[in-house]
């Protein structure tokens, strides 16, 4: 508009010079009344101009509170995967429990026959006293209030919880880490411990033993399910062992080590000069269907640790698979480069050293690093299963190898192939946390092993031994209908 006028009057300009120069005033007239009406009509849209003019936008309106029925979503979702969380360590806790039955085969396998009812006897009995002992003392001084980061001291009796407390599914998956970590100790004195022995033993150790390394490395744990809830010295530290190469195996393997060295070996695994003699287990197969559900137990040990039912328990499945599988190619094939042929039962052992290897590590390390972990446990495995019997120590089914060696190799992995960057302060506190549990586990448990030789008895005799255990501890032959001892 405003171009439009400024043409027009510069038109009226002219005109009016024309008009001058003609001297014809009724023109002059004319023009100037339009030039009035111009000014009005200007004016006129200049109102209607701001009359129409927009708005400025107003300003971002305030989210909307959630309605109560979004409220409500949002509590259903939590409690779906709460009861979630629950299922999943009661079904993988029972998982757990079914190595036990895992852990008989084996060893059942790789003994004699005649020790069999012997050995189904102490694979039984010793979780069903873990399980007694750990609800009385164990847990408590595992996951109750922390003296200094060194002890629990309550919860001693949680009976008074109601039934649905988010507590006792929590309980039953540690009870049954508590028995896997008593029964390592079965297999490595296995065809000459006394049964009255071995019962106090394992009461001692599920009491005693294990909970006081769980609650260095775990103390803070029962925190989230109503118990305790302070971090034990070594956890405060920063050390990480996820599902227990050191707090369960690493700990029954120091047991272990202890018991054979009381025990001492078997009648007749070692000639007068040292030199080894082979006692051939009399099922390879029945050995092998132990590893096989050991194995499968181990998805349950090393996934459920998670404690909660999420997406992180898939690559600790995938590194649970790899590992022990990588471990028993690498013990096989070194075992064949020693003695020149495959063995069956450090390939099936080695494959056990893999899967504890991987334990403490499986959830922060990828599945290549996983496959290097399981490669260095089958070596591990193999050269330590070699070293023990040059060093005239029976361990009868290979326990030490795959429980202690692996269980050191696997914490140290932690800080060895974490996917974060690896750190040598972090290392320094697994090297300190691995190498202290065990310790003290082995210390302890050489003492009690000590006393309760000195008490009731630890090793069988010779004769006892030549009849087999099954006879002189229990009066039975577990296969009636064959000869199972070296006397007609």
């Amino acid at each position: 508009m405003l171009h439009f006028r400024a043409c027009l009057l510069a038109f009226i300009t002219l005109a009016t010079c024309v008009s001058a120069q003609e001297g014809n005033a009724k023109i002059e007239a004319k023009l100037d009344t339009i030039i009035k009406k111009l000014d009005a009509s200007q004016g006129t849209l200049n109102e209607v101009a701001k009359a129409v003019k927009p708005a400025p936008a107003p300003a971002a309106a305030p989210a909307a509170a959630s309605s109560p029925a979004d409220a409500s979503l949002k509590s259903d979702i939590e409690t779906v995967q709460l009861n979630l969380n629950y299922v999943w360590m009661v079904a993988t806790g029972a998982l757990v429990f079914v190595m036990q039955a895992g852990f008989a085969m084996v060893e059942l396998g790789f003994a004699r026959a005649k020790n069999s009812i012997n050995i189904i006897m102490k694979n039984f009995l010793d979780f069903c006293i873990s399980a007694i002992v750990f609800l009385f003392i164990g847990f408590g001084l595992m996951f109750g209030t922390s003296a200094g980061g060194w002890i629990g001291t309550d919860s001693f009796w949680i009976s008074n919880h109601p039934a649905d407390d988010k507590m006792w599914a929590f309980w039953f998956f540690q009870v049954v880490f508590a028995g896997t970590a008593c029964t390592i100790v079965s297999g490595a004195m296995a065809e000459r411990t006394k049964f009255v022995g071995y019962l106090i033993y394992a009461a001692l150790l599920a009491a005693i033993v294990y909970p006081l390394g769980g609650h260095w490395c775990w103390g803070s744990f029962g925190g989230a399910f109503g118990v305790g809830g302070e971090k034990g010295w070594l956890e405060a530290m920063g050390f990480v062992d996820f599902a227990g190469s050191t707090v369960v195996h690493g700990c029954g393997g120091a047991c272990a080590l202890a018991g054979i060295l009381v025990v001492g070996a078997r009648h007749g695994r070692f000639a007068k000069d040292g030199t080894p003699r082979l006692i051939a287990g009399h099922n390879i197969p029945l050995a092998a269907l132990g590893v096989f559900i050991l194995w499968f137990g181990w998805f349950g040990f090393n996934a459920g640790s998670t404690l909660v039912g999420n997406g992180t328990i898939g690559r600790i499945a995938v590194n649970t698979t790899i590992a022990p599988a990588a471990a028993a190619l690498s013990a096989m094939i070194s075992m064949w480069f020693v003695q020149g042929r495959p063995d069956v039962g450090i390939t099936l052992n080695g494959s056990l050293g893999g899967a504890v290897g991987v334990t403490a590590c499986c959830a922060n390390i990828s599945p290549a690093s996983a496959f290097i972990v399981g490669l260095i446990a089958g070596i591990i495995t193999t050269v330590a299963t070699i070293a023990l019997e040059r060093m005239q120590i029976d361990d009868a089914v290979g326990a030490v190898p795959v429980h202690l060696c692996n269980g050191w190799w696997g914490t140290l992995s932690v800080a060895l192939f974490n996917m974060d960057g690896f750190d040598a302060h972090k290392l320094g506190v697994q090297a300190l946390g691995t190498f202290s549990v065990t310790l003290t586990a082995f210390t302890v448990c050489f003492g009690i092993f000590k006393l309760v030789d000195k008490m009731v008895g630890l090793r069988a005799s010779d004769n006892e031994q030549i009849d087999g255990l099954d006879f002189a501890e229990h009066a039975a032959n577990a296969y009636p209908d064959f000869q199972t001892t070296e006397q007609a």
